[in-house]
């Protein structure tokens, strides 16, 4: 009796701790399922802002733009620079109505002469006409496009074609520092400072003294973006066309980037999905052939600005598009209007996304992570995953069209939730069964353009071949580009 008493008790607390784990196990299924781990490296909150800026400025001016002049000699006498019109606020209310959050300004261009009274040098606005030599550029810069909302960056040239110090490693990378501290120090706020390798012939063997320049830099002003062939925040695509590599990882090894290489120009467009390094890439290009003003120039047309946006923005970068002001000191009136018209197309070609009229389904997801974060306005943190099955099998989402009607579109939008790292090494998409994108990287943003034409199709297919973890997809979409004219139409 004893022995039925003692095994009763011990079936009883056997069955109370079972009951207890079950208990314990449904409450945890019931709570929110938490994401998947992110894949290093990953960007810096400075990063992230930077990428989502997408299209950037670049305003370069200075005695170059009254010589007719790409380089300056360094000789210029400082009295030919006389803007009789100049007006930033005009600089910026262009940017601003080209939807612009960035503007970066040439503070000193190879030809040394400074934009702002540097106490360090002569060969400044100090000795120009323009305001009797009492004016500040850069001053009135940033002053203008903090008015207008709109963030300010500084390029400062390296090479120096004027100061005598240039070509002393020790004298000149003294100078050059106390230049980018006055520079930090007075103007605040700056989100990007940009940086070249670019040296004379003379002084081939002079030296930069880059890491003591980034130091101070993140001393003086912890969130800029350092831009560079080697970054450390934004490193150079490689060419000046404002194309990117077709494949585009935004990890890369700083180590084997060195600043002013043109020997890795490939690497430096392409990334390295085995990168150590979140060192997304920026594209630069004019809207007009040179990069300072000139009269016997025009701007591209918008046809081809639409090109370099889908081969930058569409391939996981940013574009920092130049547009340089005039003798007068404004923007021209036709490279404003091709700016408006750019900014316009843009908005006209992604105003709708039929995908959000559609059915969406997907191979699986993972708890709460379905497919309508793929449609929503958060592209960042907002997202759809598969089930973790170790990345070996394929996955995928597909776009049905509702009531028996077509999908009819020639662009299409797929990004990456990159706070959590980039993933996707090659996915295909296809249309009613047929193959009509074939391609590697998405990272932030990735858009096909189809050079076959405009496509209508019932279901469309988005099928992830390989990526480096379960894949996080935040964004999807299907647009008309009524700016694209090409000869095929696949139906």
């Amino acid at each position: 009796m004893v022995r039925l008493r003692l095994w009763w008790c011990s079936f009883l607390i056997t069955l109370t701790v079972l009951f207890e784990q079950v208990r314990i196990c449904s409450c945890w299924n019931e709570q929110t399922p938490t994401p998947p781990l992110p894949i290093l490296p990953l960007p810096t909150y400075s990063q992230i802002k930077w990428q989502q800026r997408e299209i950037i400025m670049f305003l370069h001016f200075g005695v170059n733009t009254f010589t007719d002049r790409e380089w300056g000699t360094g000789h210029e006498n400082p009295a030919i620079f006389n803007p009789t019109r100049l007006n930033t606020t005009q600089w910026a209310t262009v940017a601003a109505d080209a939807g612009i959050s960035l503007m970066i300004l040439t503070a000193k261009h190879h030809d040394g002469f400074c934009l702002w009274p540097s106490k360090y040098t002569n060969h400044s606005v100090i000795r120009s006409p323009w305001q009797g030599g009492k004016g500040d550029v850069v001053r009135d810069f940033v002053n203008a496009a903090t008015a207008h909302g709109i963030d300010v960056g500084i390029y400062l040239s390296p090479w120096d074609r004027h100061d005598p110090r240039y070509g002393n490693d020790l004298l000149y990378n003294q100078y050059y520092l106390a230049q980018l501290q006055e520079l930090l120090k007075k103007y605040q706020n700056v989100r990007e400072i940009w940086f070249d390798g670019a040296k004379g012939a003379q002084a081939k063997n002079m030296s930069y003294y880059f890491s003591d320049w980034f130091s101070m830099v993140k001393e003086l002003q912890s969130s800029i973006n350092i831009f560079s062939d080697a970054g450390p925040d934004v490193r150079w695509v490689g060419e000046e066309t404002g194309s990117a590599g077709y494949t585009c990882w935004s990890t890369i090894n700083r180590t084997s980037l060195s600043i002013g290489n043109s020997s890795i120009t490939e690497y430096l467009s392409s990334g390295d999905p085995k990168g150590t390094d979140w060192l997304p890439a920026e594209c630069d290009v004019s809207i007009r052939p040179g990069w300072f003003w000139h009269e016997s120039e025009s701007p591209k047309r918008l046809s081809k600005l639409l090109d370099i946006y889908y081969n930058s923005v569409g391939r996981n970068c940013v574009l920092l598009l130049n547009v340089p002001p005039n003798k007068s000191g404004l923007i021209t009136d036709v490279d404003a209007q091709r700016l408006k018209e750019f900014r316009s197309a843009i908005n006209t070609i992604f105003q709708h996304n039929l995908a959000e009229d559609s059915f969406v389904k997907v191979s699986s997801q993972r708890g709460g992570f379905g497919p309508e974060n793929m449609l929503d306005t958060d592209h960042l943190w907002s997202y759809w995953t598969p089930k973790d099955d170790g990345g070996e099998k394929d996955h995928w989402i597909e776009i049905w069209a509702k009531d028996e009607s077509f999908l009819r579109f020639n662009v299409i939008s797929i990004q990456e939730a990159i706070g959590l790292g980039q993933r996707i090494k090659r996915h295909e998409i296809y249309a009613d069964d047929k193959l009509i994108v074939k391609a590697t990287t998405v990272g932030y943003k990735r858009l096909h353009r189809l050079d076959r034409g405009e496509v209508q199709a019932r279901v469309v297919r988005i099928t992830i071949r390989e990526s480096k973890a379960v894949p996080l997809i935040s964004s999807i979409g299907l647009y008309f580009d009524p700016f694209w004219h090409s000869k095929f139409t696949v139906t």
